[in-house]
């Protein structure tokens, strides 16, 4: 997943480094930068944009990196997919022993993480791609957050009403899981298996007894998009009852929209993610409630993991390839005290 607040970068920063070792050893066969015995592993986690949400997983990657005894570095790409794979192969190039990214088009990079994974040991984290080669995925359960998040519309809507549904962009694969999981709890249907998700098509209205999901719009990380679509959704549909942000700017923009509109208390919010103002909406009472997937175990367990794998230590894997980091809800009762541990963190 992204957001506002006083830790947001400055929108030319995608490099961020973490007091890593920039210098770069010659290729080994079984890929990577070699690592004898004392020296720290290099590791490069991706993410995929420019977001605080990704300095909480920075923050992961500080701690563990000094934990672990890695060089880790963070890299943000500012443009999209052709960004991020320019970031990835330079670090190749450059010479690396571990690579976490959170793929932005999980079906059209499977070739990019496979290159990487000939090279270094390799993990996606946030967003998977599960036909690739990477060895396992670090993140929650994103069909399954989407169903918690259905929950929070029932919760906060409990008569029913138009839903409509606010993303970055759908070709990655968390956005897809989460949308499916918000509209399946609405509809009142059975669990799927994270395996065989079958998807609504996005362009379509859907209706169930109580509650219709109206349509989902996409901004490719606009965030003055983002604002516009709140702002087009309540012309267009004056009776909206529910706004659902997937990704962690999406709640933020909304509400500027409808806090413009006079329309707070009316239009109901629902989120993902912890961005400030998402946490401060939710102390005031504008945002219902928030799905946070707690980035800071992202980063975290990525670089735990990677550094593991490149000294030869196998054990490190999950059995079935998937770290599943627990989801936590925060609503108004709560949210305080997951600020204050919050700002622990960000500052580990």
């Amino acid at each position: 997943m992204r957001k506002q607040s006083s830790f947001v970068l400055a929108a030319f920063l995608f490099v961020l480094p973490l007091g890593c070792n920039k210098s770069a050893g010659p290729a080994t066969e079984n890929g990577g930068a070699g690592t004898s015995k004392g020296k720290k592993p290099k590791i490069v986690y991706v993410t995929n944009g420019v977001d605080p949400f990704w300095n909480v997983a920075a923050a992961g990657t500080r701690a563990a990196a000094k934990e672990f005894n890695a060089d880790c570095e963070v890299l943000m790409p500012t443009k999209g997919i052709v960004d991020q794979q320019r970031l990835v192969e330079t670090a190749l190039v450059r010479g690396v022993d571990g690579v976490a990214i959170s793929p932005i088009d999980a079906k059209n990079q499977v070739d990019l993480i496979n290159h990487a994974a000939r090279q270094s040991k390799v993990v996606t984290h946030d967003s998977d791609s599960p036909e690739s080669e990477r060895l396992c995925f670090i993140g929650m359960d994103n069909y399954k957050a989407g169903r918690e998040a259905g929950k929070l519309v029932k919760e906060a809507l409990p008569q029913g009403g138009k839903v409509m549904i606010f993303v970055g962009r759908l070709e990655q694969l968390n956005a897809q899981q989460r949308r499916q999981g918000v509209i399946d709890e609405l509809m009142d249907r059975p669990i799927q298996s994270l395996q065989s998700i079958k998807y609504d098509l996005a362009g379509n209205e859907i209706k169930g007894s109580k509650y219709t999901v109206i349509s989902t719009r996409t901004d490719n990380f606009d965030y003055a998009r983002a604002k516009a679509n709140a702002q087009d959704a309540m012309t267009a549909y004056p009776d909206l009852a529910c706004m659902v942000g997937l990704f962690a700017y999406n709640i933020p923009e909304c509400l500027e929209a409808v806090k413009e509109a006079k329309k707070t208390g009316t239009i109901k919010l629902v989120s993902f993610d912890e961005n400030e103002a998402t946490l401060q909406g939710l102390i005031d009472g504008h945002v219902y409630g928030t799905v946070s997937q707690q980035p800071y175990y992202y980063g975290y367990h990525s670089v735990r993991i990677l550094a593991a794998l490149i000294r030869g230590d196998n054990a490190a894997l999950p059995a079935n390839k998937f770290l599943e980091v627990p989801i936590k809800i925060v609503k108004k009762d709560n949210v305080e005290a997951f600020w204050t541990e919050l700002k622990k963190l960000r500052q580990s």
